[in-house]
């Protein structure tokens, strides 16, 4: 039992020694859920990633990019691959299985989608969190359609199972849900979800904020996984920006001037002039006007004297 759960902290990142402390204080019988919460308490952070690595997100790099290597800490930004602007993405196995099967089937192909659509953008860190009892022969009332996908990412090291067990015929299960908050918090990456996680956003403050910034939501058009071009809102930032560590500002919409550093008009011209990027792009009546309030205004106070 101590081999089993010290294996599965140590997938996740978590140092060793730190285990070892929790499981000693809480006992070798204590639930999963308990030693998480603990290792919460104590402020530990995971270390790295699994040891196994799957060979063909080695080939996954980011547009532009050079290198093969995906980034080999949690807590790093400073790796080669597109560990360097992407952000990694923990999904919500359930929720996403759950909305592709419209509610009634657990659809292991809406996962395979939506880490295929990550993938496709190169995305290297993709981790997807799925309760135990999952893996088990379906039964009538929770139906499971595609489930050897699951097995497949299990393989390539992308799906972790949450722990659950059974005592006296009853299952026990551990919340899949604080262990997805707590490995995008770690990682400062991205949830991808439609739960709002509102008992975990009470729970801990800094969660509250970083469920609300960093909760990515999405829809299923037929078999097409898609998430908002806008992820927090009409004013926020961009689908591009949201799941980038460096965001990039917006491309100027101005139309660049045909004539460029010949062009005469000054700062009456209506197109954009890279070399001028303060440029004020009034209209000529705009200009007249300006002039004219500020004339008004020396006039009242005294201080122009129009002399005929």
């Amino acid at each position: 039992v101590r081999k089993s759960k010290l294996d599965f902290f140590c997938k996740l990142g978590y140092g060793k020694q730190d285990i070892c402390k929790v499981l000693e204080n809480l006992g070798q019988e204590a639930l999963e859920d308990d030693v998480l919460k603990e290792l919460i308490r104590m402020g530990s952070k995971p270390q790295a990633m699994e040891s196994q690595t799957q060979p063909s997100l080695l080939k996954l790099v980011a547009r532009g990019s050079c290198s093969t290597a995906p980034g080999s800490k949690w807590l790093r930004e400073d790796e080669s691959g597109s560990s360097d602007y992407l952000r990694p993405v923990v999904i919500d196995g359930s929720n996403v299985a759950m909305s592709h099967g419209n509610k009634e089937v657990f659809s292991c192909w809406g996962i395979q989608l939506a880490v295929d659509w990550f993938r496709e953008r190169g995305h290297t860190y993709i981790k997807v969190f799925v309760p135990l009892w999952r893996k088990e022969t379906p039964r009538q009332d929770s139906p499971i359609a595609d489930q050897h996908i699951l097995e497949e990412l299990e393989k390539q090291s992308i799906l972790v199972y949450t722990p659950s067990r059974k005592v006296k015929g009853k299952r026990v299960v551990c919340y899949d849900d604080r262990y997805i908050v707590k490995v995008a918090y770690e990682t400062d990456g991205v949830i991808v979800s439609n739960d709002h996680y509102r008992d975990l956003q009470s729970e801990n403050p800094e969660w509250k904020w970083f469920i609300e910034q960093r909760l990515l939501m999405y829809s299923f058009v037929s078999n097409r996984f898609m998430p908002p071009d806008d992820p927090l809102g009409r004013n926020g930032p961009t689908l591009s920006n949201f799941l980038s560590k460096k965001p990039v500002p917006p491309e100027p919409k101005w139309q660049p001037c045909p004539y460029g550093k010949k062009c005469t008009y000054g700062n009456k011209c209506k197109f954009y002039h890279s070399e001028r990027p303060h440029q004020a792009h009034l209209s000529v009546a705009d200009e007249l006007r300006g002039n004219t309030k500020v004339l008004l205004s020396l006039v009242k106070e005294g201080k122009y004297n129009h002399s005929p």
